[in-house]
């Protein structure tokens, strides 16, 4: 009798052992996996919102502030360096409603200093951040996804960036297209 129990408990404290290593193994695994599989199409803070042709009845959407988008065929986790300029939309077609509520949110976080994600880096096409002195014309679709979300400012490259363009004044001047 006395020879089980002193074999028993070895192997109970190791089995205890062997469940910590799993867990922090499982840890370590989410936090990598967290990055790997980043859907998101588009990081950024807005500074302003210009709908068109006007406010009660938009059918595009000039979003103005810093963005950082995601590389479309370079990994789960690439995204171009985070630059200033706008992002111009047109309605999704069979999903005005939705894009009319997400361009709302995004109007509600307008100079915030708030950094939110939207759309998904799985549009296609992907959408272009034009330079602030670019002419207004051909609107991308709006890329839609879960929503827009507000995110803290984390130690995740894009959102570094972001952080640091956020403290530098912006020059906006669009070119009315002809």
């Amino acid at each position: 009798m006395t020879n089980q129990t002193f074999i028993g408990q070895p192997c109970a404290r190791l089995g205890n052992f062997t469940t910590l290593l799993c867990v922090i193994a499982a840890g370590m695994l989410a936090a990598t996996a967290a990055h790997a599989s980043d859907p998101t199409g588009i990081y950024g803070f807005v500074d302003r919102v210009v709908f068109e042709p006007n406010d009660a009845a938009p059918e595009r959407v000039q979003v103005w502030g810093g963005f950082a988008l995601a590389k479309v065929g370079a990994g789960n986790v690439q995204y171009y360096d985070a630059e200033r300029g706008y992002l111009y939309f047109k309605l999704r077609p069979g999903s005005e409603e939705i894009c009319k509520k997400e361009w709302a949110d995004l109007k509600s976080v307008a100079g915030t200093k708030q950094v939110v994600s939207f759309g998904s880096r799985y549009s296609d096409p992907q959408p272009k951040l034009r330079k602030p002195d670019a002419t207004v014309e051909n609107p991308d679709v709006y890329p839609q996804s879960w929503g827009m979300t507000k995110v803290p400012i984390r130690d995740y490259t894009p959102l570094k960036q972001l952080e640091k363009l956020m403290e530098k004044p912006a020059t906006e001047t669009p070119k009315a297209k002809n």
